[in-house]
């Protein structure tokens, strides 16, 4: 088992199924091909997600997810062309992008799903936390956080906007599922939690409730914004302006900082 057979049976999950085409929108393709990272379940920055300064000692490691754990496969799912470029326009985001939002997710959780009863028929225990009934949102935090996971397994690093800068940019999903099979890690490529972003301000300009600014992203103000999309364009909502029409859409933009942290 290693990272090449978990990319190809990904990479047929995402090519045959009927959840990454939208029929009302002209059998839009949501999802562009996945970009997979594995981190070791014994990393040290999973323990530094307990602390205040990341995520909270509410993060569950994947220990406790999973006892006996060993690896933890993390997956980013990019948004296609015309996602993105349906939700470049300012104001209210496009219908492309509630769709790929919702019927999105539901997308990456069959995915996840999937990848739990690959790794079961293959002879392994697995965990999906994102679709596991432990997993819990409370203040708006959750107890497994998809983007310092990813930052963990290799896939890039935090941006102003508190997205995650892959090298297939910030436009897209997560997902993951924790293992106990020892795989290789994938090397990361960075040092610093946010050496990916260069701090441009474009998502800045583009944040609607005007959320974002030098210092960060305003969650609670975010989040406040989203429940008003919701009302309006029940059962979808979404925004994602901080993640299209910037630098970091689809790549890791120019002139991306060189750190030297190795905290999260």
């Amino acid at each position: 088992m290693d990272i090449i057979n978990i990319e190809e049976a990904i990479n047929e999950f995402w090519s045959d199924n009927p959840l990454n085409i939208v029929k009302d929108l002209n059998s839009l393709q949501i999802f562009d091909k996945p970009l997979i990272g594995v981190a070791s379940a014994y990393d040290p920055l999973f323990e530094q997600l307990k602390e205040e300064t990341a995520v909270g000692p509410h993060h569950m490691s994947p220990q406790e997810w999973l006892p006996g754990s060993q690896s933890v496969i993390s997956y980013f799912l990019p948004f296609t062309e015309e996602v993105r470029t349906a939700n470049r326009r300012m104001g209210q985001p496009a219908r492309e992008w509630l769709y790929g939002r919702i019927e999105g997710q539901q997308y990456n959780n069959a995915l996840c799903q999937f990848l739990v009863r690959w790794f079961t028929a293959a002879g392994y225990e697995a965990v999906g936390p994102s679709v596991d009934k432990r997993f819990q949102v409370t203040n708006k935090r959750s107890n497994w956080s998809e983007r310092h996971v990813a930052f963990i397994a290799g896939l890039g690093t935090l941006s102003l906007s508190c997205s995650i800068i892959t090298k297939r940019g910030s436009a897209g999903r997560l997902g993951s599922v924790i293992v106990n099979t020892l795989l290789e890690s994938t090397p990361r490529y960075y040092t610093e939690k946010d050496e990916n972003c260069t701090k441009c301000g474009a998502c800045i300009l583009r944040c609607p409730p005007l959320a974002i600014n030098e210092n960060g992203k305003n969650h609670a103000v975010c989040s406040d914004y989203l429940d008003r999309v919701l009302a309006r364009f029940s059962p979808r909502y979404g925004c994602g302006k901080c993640q299209t029409g910037v630098p970091c859409e689809t790549k890791i933009p120019d002139k991306a900082r060189i750190g030297k942290s190795t905290a999260i």
